[in-house]
Protein backbone atom coordinates (compact mmCIF):
# COMPACT_ATOMS: atom_id res chain seq x y z
CA UNK A 1 0.00 0.00 0.00
CA UNK A 2 1.06 3.65 -0.88
CA UNK A 3 -0.47 5.42 1.99
CA UNK A 4 -3.44 5.85 -0.15
CA UNK A 5 -5.74 6.08 3.40
CA UNK A 6 -5.98 8.73 5.84
CA UNK A 7 -6.57 11.39 3.63
CA UNK A 8 -8.79 12.45 0.26
CA UNK A 9 -8.50 10.83 -2.79
CA UNK A 10 -9.64 10.53 -6.00
CA UNK A 11 -10.47 7.17 -8.10
CA UNK A 12 -11.61 5.86 -11.31
CA UNK A 13 -14.87 3.76 -10.61
CA UNK A 14 -14.90 0.65 -12.22
CA UNK A 15 -17.60 -1.57 -10.64
CA UNK A 16 -20.76 -1.69 -8.80
CA UNK A 17 -23.15 -4.62 -7.08
CA UNK A 18 -26.49 -3.45 -5.24
CA UNK A 19 -24.90 -1.53 -1.99
CA UNK A 20 -21.65 -0.76 -3.34
CA UNK A 21 -19.51 0.76 -6.15
CA UNK A 22 -15.95 -0.33 -6.48
CA UNK A 23 -13.05 2.68 -7.60
CA UNK A 24 -9.49 2.24 -7.98
CA UNK A 25 -6.58 4.21 -7.69
CA UNK A 26 -2.78 2.97 -8.32
CA UNK A 27 -3.97 -0.17 -8.09
CA UNK A 28 -6.16 -0.48 -5.23
CA UNK A 29 -9.72 -1.11 -5.03
CA UNK A 30 -12.17 1.02 -2.40
CA UNK A 31 -15.67 0.24 -1.75
CA UNK A 32 -18.23 2.80 -1.95
CA UNK A 33 -21.38 2.60 0.45
CA UNK A 34 -24.31 3.58 -2.11
CA UNK A 35 -26.18 5.21 0.35
CA UNK A 36 -24.00 7.80 1.09
CA UNK A 37 -24.80 9.03 -2.37
CA UNK A 38 -27.45 11.35 -4.00
CA UNK A 39 -26.91 10.71 -7.71
CA UNK A 40 -25.65 7.76 -9.10
CA UNK A 41 -22.04 7.52 -10.29
CA UNK A 42 -21.37 5.88 -14.00
CA UNK A 43 -18.84 3.55 -14.47
CA UNK A 44 -15.44 5.19 -15.71
CA UNK A 45 -15.89 7.91 -14.21
CA UNK A 46 -13.93 9.32 -10.92
CA UNK A 47 -15.33 9.63 -7.10
CA UNK A 48 -13.60 11.61 -4.38
CA UNK A 49 -13.97 11.11 -0.58
CA UNK A 50 -11.82 10.42 2.51
CA UNK A 51 -9.88 6.74 1.89
CA UNK A 52 -9.37 4.73 4.92
CA UNK A 53 -9.30 0.60 5.67
CA UNK A 54 -12.44 -0.47 7.58
CA UNK A 55 -12.83 -2.65 10.85
CA UNK A 56 -13.39 -5.88 8.37
CA UNK A 57 -9.78 -4.50 7.06
CA UNK A 58 -11.73 -3.51 3.64
CA UNK A 59 -10.21 -0.40 2.14
CA UNK A 60 -13.23 1.88 1.95
CA UNK A 61 -13.80 5.46 0.83
CA UNK A 62 -16.67 7.76 2.15
CA UNK A 63 -17.91 10.81 1.16
CA UNK A 64 -18.51 12.13 4.81
CA UNK A 65 -15.09 13.71 5.21
CA UNK A 66 -14.34 13.52 9.03
CA UNK A 67 -12.54 16.59 10.17
CA UNK A 68 -9.09 14.41 11.78
CA UNK A 69 -7.00 13.42 8.75
CA UNK A 70 -3.76 13.27 8.31
CA UNK A 71 -2.02 16.66 9.04
CA UNK A 72 -5.30 17.68 10.09
CA UNK A 73 -6.49 18.33 13.87
CA UNK A 74 -9.71 18.31 15.79
CA UNK A 75 -11.60 16.25 18.49
CA UNK A 76 -12.43 12.86 18.92
CA UNK A 77 -14.73 11.19 20.95
CA UNK A 78 -13.55 7.90 23.18
CA UNK A 79 -15.63 4.81 22.35
CA UNK A 80 -13.61 1.85 24.30
CA UNK A 81 -10.57 1.20 26.23
CA UNK A 82 -8.78 -1.71 26.06
CA UNK A 83 -5.87 -2.00 28.62
CA UNK A 84 -3.48 -3.57 27.05
CA UNK A 85 -3.54 -1.57 23.41
CA UNK A 86 -4.83 2.13 24.26
CA UNK A 87 -7.98 3.92 23.61
CA UNK A 88 -10.71 4.02 20.41
CA UNK A 89 -11.80 7.24 19.43
CA UNK A 90 -14.78 7.57 16.75
CA UNK A 91 -13.97 10.52 14.12
CA UNK A 92 -16.99 10.22 12.02
CA UNK A 93 -16.45 6.98 10.08
CA UNK A 94 -18.65 4.99 9.72
CA UNK A 95 -17.93 1.24 10.11
CA UNK A 96 -13.94 2.48 12.16
CA UNK A 97 -13.09 3.86 15.26
CA UNK A 98 -8.67 4.93 15.54
CA UNK A 99 -6.96 3.68 18.21
CA UNK A 100 -4.71 6.20 19.94
CA UNK A 101 -1.99 4.12 21.60
CA UNK A 102 -1.59 3.41 24.80
CA UNK A 103 2.49 4.57 24.43
CA UNK A 104 0.64 8.18 24.44
CA UNK A 105 -1.65 7.68 27.64
CA UNK A 106 -0.86 8.71 31.12
CA UNK A 107 1.27 5.85 33.25
CA UNK A 108 -1.15 5.78 35.60
CA UNK A 109 -4.02 3.89 34.05
CA UNK A 110 -6.69 5.25 36.44
CA UNK A 111 -5.97 9.21 34.74
CA UNK A 112 -6.42 7.13 30.68
CA UNK A 113 -9.77 8.97 29.19
CA UNK A 114 -12.96 6.91 29.52
CA UNK A 115 -15.80 6.28 27.25
CA UNK A 116 -17.48 9.77 26.15
CA UNK A 117 -14.14 11.71 26.70
CA UNK A 118 -13.13 13.42 24.20
CA UNK A 119 -9.25 13.68 22.68
CA UNK A 120 -7.86 16.19 19.99
CA UNK A 121 -5.93 13.91 17.71
CA UNK A 122 -4.45 13.94 14.16
CA UNK A 123 -4.01 10.79 12.40
CA UNK A 124 -0.50 8.77 11.29
CA UNK A 125 0.21 6.12 9.84
CA UNK A 126 2.48 2.66 11.13
CA UNK A 127 4.92 1.12 8.72
CA UNK A 128 2.57 -1.83 8.19
CA UNK A 129 0.18 0.97 6.57
CA UNK A 130 -2.39 0.90 9.91
CA UNK A 131 -3.96 3.68 10.92
CA UNK A 132 -3.60 5.34 14.44
CA UNK A 133 -4.81 8.70 16.24
CA UNK A 134 -2.17 10.78 17.85
CA UNK A 135 -2.50 13.20 20.43
CA UNK A 136 -2.39 17.12 18.95
CA UNK A 137 1.09 18.19 20.56
CA UNK A 138 1.88 21.54 22.23
CA UNK A 139 2.99 23.25 18.96
CA UNK A 140 -0.30 22.38 17.41
CA UNK A 141 -2.55 23.22 20.90
CA UNK A 142 -0.63 26.76 21.10
CA UNK A 143 -1.44 26.94 17.33
CA UNK A 144 -5.08 26.64 17.86
CA UNK A 145 -5.16 28.86 21.20
CA UNK A 146 -7.17 32.23 21.70
CA UNK A 147 -5.65 34.26 24.92
CA UNK A 148 -8.33 34.90 27.20
CA UNK A 149 -9.27 38.66 27.88
CA UNK A 150 -8.64 39.77 31.58
CA UNK A 151 -12.57 40.58 31.77
CA UNK A 152 -13.01 36.72 32.09
CA UNK A 153 -11.71 36.72 35.67
CA UNK A 154 -14.55 35.09 38.12
CA UNK A 155 -16.53 33.52 35.21
CA UNK A 156 -18.40 30.50 36.31
CA UNK A 157 -19.46 27.39 34.64
CA UNK A 158 -16.83 27.09 32.19
CA UNK A 159 -16.19 23.86 30.24
CA UNK A 160 -13.28 23.03 29.31
CA UNK A 161 -11.42 19.76 28.47
CA UNK A 162 -8.30 18.40 29.94
CA UNK A 163 -5.38 17.61 27.27
CA UNK A 164 -2.48 17.54 29.18
CA UNK A 165 -1.57 15.89 32.89
CA UNK A 166 1.51 17.42 34.48
CA UNK A 167 3.03 17.17 38.36
CA UNK A 168 2.41 20.76 38.55
CA UNK A 169 -0.96 20.78 37.26
CA UNK A 170 -3.46 20.43 34.73
CA UNK A 171 -4.01 21.92 31.35
CA UNK A 172 -7.14 21.97 29.67
CA UNK A 173 -8.83 24.04 26.74
CA UNK A 174 -12.55 25.70 26.72
CA UNK A 175 -14.83 25.10 24.17
CA UNK A 176 -13.75 28.25 23.06
CA UNK A 177 -10.17 27.79 23.01
CA UNK A 178 -9.01 29.41 25.79
CA UNK A 179 -6.20 27.54 27.55
CA UNK A 180 -6.39 26.80 31.13
CA UNK A 181 -4.21 25.54 34.24
CA UNK A 182 -5.85 23.94 37.29
CA UNK A 183 -3.41 23.65 39.73
CA UNK A 184 -3.41 20.49 42.39
CA UNK A 185 -4.61 22.79 45.60
CA UNK A 186 -7.13 23.77 43.13
CA UNK A 187 -9.19 20.69 42.97
CA UNK A 188 -10.60 17.81 45.12
CA UNK A 189 -8.46 14.68 42.50
CA UNK A 190 -6.87 14.83 39.70
CA UNK A 191 -8.85 15.26 36.28
CA UNK A 192 -8.35 12.25 33.50
CA UNK A 193 -6.81 13.19 30.25
CA UNK A 194 -9.41 13.96 28.10
CA UNK A 195 -12.02 14.37 31.01
CA UNK A 196 -14.50 17.35 30.21
CA UNK A 197 -15.11 19.29 33.67
CA UNK A 198 -16.23 22.43 34.67
CA UNK A 199 -14.46 25.58 36.21
CA UNK A 200 -14.62 29.02 37.44
CA UNK A 201 -11.76 31.12 36.69
CA UNK A 202 -10.06 32.40 39.58
CA UNK A 203 -7.35 34.80 37.09
CA UNK A 204 -6.00 35.71 33.70
CA UNK A 205 -2.36 35.94 32.90
CA UNK A 206 -0.99 38.01 30.58
CA UNK A 207 -0.17 35.28 27.82
CA UNK A 208 -3.98 34.39 28.09
CA UNK A 209 -4.19 31.41 30.34
CA UNK A 210 -6.73 31.30 32.74
CA UNK A 211 -5.99 30.08 36.24
CA UNK A 212 -8.58 27.90 37.28
CA UNK A 213 -10.38 26.40 39.97
CA UNK A 214 -12.83 23.20 40.11
CA UNK A 215 -13.61 23.90 44.46
CA UNK A 216 -16.89 26.23 45.03
CA UNK A 217 -16.00 29.39 46.42
CA UNK A 218 -17.17 28.74 50.28
CA UNK A 219 -14.38 26.04 50.41
CA UNK A 220 -11.69 28.64 51.05
CA UNK A 221 -14.19 29.42 54.15
CA UNK A 222 -13.83 25.66 56.19
CA UNK A 223 -12.33 25.14 59.07
CA UNK A 224 -8.75 22.79 59.28
CA UNK A 225 -10.62 19.61 61.01
CA UNK A 226 -12.83 19.88 57.18
CA UNK A 227 -10.00 20.70 55.14
CA UNK A 228 -8.47 17.46 56.74
CA UNK A 229 -11.44 15.32 56.04
CA UNK A 230 -11.04 16.97 52.49
CA UNK A 231 -8.32 16.13 51.74
CA UNK A 232 -8.49 12.27 53.28
CA UNK A 233 -11.30 12.09 50.91
CA UNK A 234 -9.17 13.09 48.14
CA UNK A 235 -6.50 10.93 48.73
CA UNK A 236 -8.64 7.98 49.03
CA UNK A 237 -9.10 5.57 45.62
CA UNK A 238 -12.61 5.76 45.95
CA UNK A 239 -12.99 8.88 47.33
CA UNK A 240 -14.75 7.75 50.19
CA UNK A 241 -13.69 6.99 54.26
CA UNK A 242 -15.78 4.48 56.20
CA UNK A 243 -16.68 6.78 58.95
CA UNK A 244 -19.80 8.79 59.70
CA UNK A 245 -21.41 11.31 62.04
CA UNK A 246 -22.80 7.67 64.09
CA UNK A 247 -19.26 6.05 63.93
CA UNK A 248 -17.60 4.88 67.79
CA UNK A 249 -15.89 7.80 69.29
CA UNK A 250 -12.64 5.97 69.91
CA UNK A 251 -12.12 5.22 66.25
CA UNK A 252 -12.69 8.61 65.14
CA UNK A 253 -10.18 9.84 67.51
CA UNK A 254 -7.73 7.14 66.37
CA UNK A 255 -8.40 7.87 62.75
CA UNK A 256 -8.44 11.86 62.45
CA UNK A 257 -6.83 12.59 65.81
CA UNK A 258 -10.24 14.68 66.62
CA UNK A 259 -13.21 14.14 69.21
CA UNK A 260 -16.50 13.19 67.84
CA UNK A 261 -17.77 16.18 68.29
CA UNK A 262 -14.89 18.19 66.04
CA UNK A 263 -15.72 15.00 63.79
CA UNK A 264 -19.31 16.11 63.18
CA UNK A 265 -19.45 19.87 63.04
CA UNK A 266 -17.26 19.01 60.38
CA UNK A 267 -19.26 16.49 58.70
CA UNK A 268 -21.79 19.39 58.97
CA UNK A 269 -20.17 22.15 57.23
CA UNK A 270 -18.70 19.73 54.28
CA UNK A 271 -22.43 18.81 53.80
CA UNK A 272 -24.08 21.93 53.99
CA UNK A 273 -21.78 23.12 51.56
CA UNK A 274 -22.69 20.05 49.57
CA UNK A 275 -18.70 18.77 49.46
CA UNK A 276 -19.65 15.23 50.88
CA UNK A 277 -22.79 13.05 50.90
CA UNK A 278 -22.68 10.22 53.67
CA UNK A 279 -24.88 7.04 54.38
CA UNK A 280 -24.67 3.83 56.79
CA UNK A 281 -21.23 3.04 55.34
CA UNK A 282 -19.96 6.34 55.38
CA UNK A 283 -18.53 9.55 54.12
CA UNK A 284 -18.37 10.19 50.31
CA UNK A 285 -16.70 13.19 48.34
CA UNK A 286 -18.83 15.15 46.07
CA UNK A 287 -17.38 14.48 42.44
CA UNK A 288 -18.50 16.78 39.61
CA UNK A 289 -19.81 12.82 37.97
CA UNK A 290 -21.68 12.55 41.45
CA UNK A 291 -23.69 15.79 40.33
CA UNK A 292 -24.61 14.54 37.01
CA UNK A 293 -25.99 10.93 38.87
Amino acid sequence: MTHKIGEIITATVTDENDKYYYAQVDGLTYELDKSELLKPLHIGGMVSGFAYENQNNVLQITKNIPAVRLGHYSWGTVTDVRRDLGVFVDIGLPNKDVVVSLDELPTIKELWPQRGDRLMITLRIDKKDRLWGELATNEILNAVRIPAKPEMKGQKDIKATVYRLKMVGTLVMTDDFHPGFIHPSERFHEPRMGEQVTARVIGVRQDGLLNLTLKPMAYKAIDEDAKMILTLLERSRSHSLPFNDKSDPKAIQDYFNMSKGQFKRALGNLYKQRLITQDEQGVYLVTEQNDEA
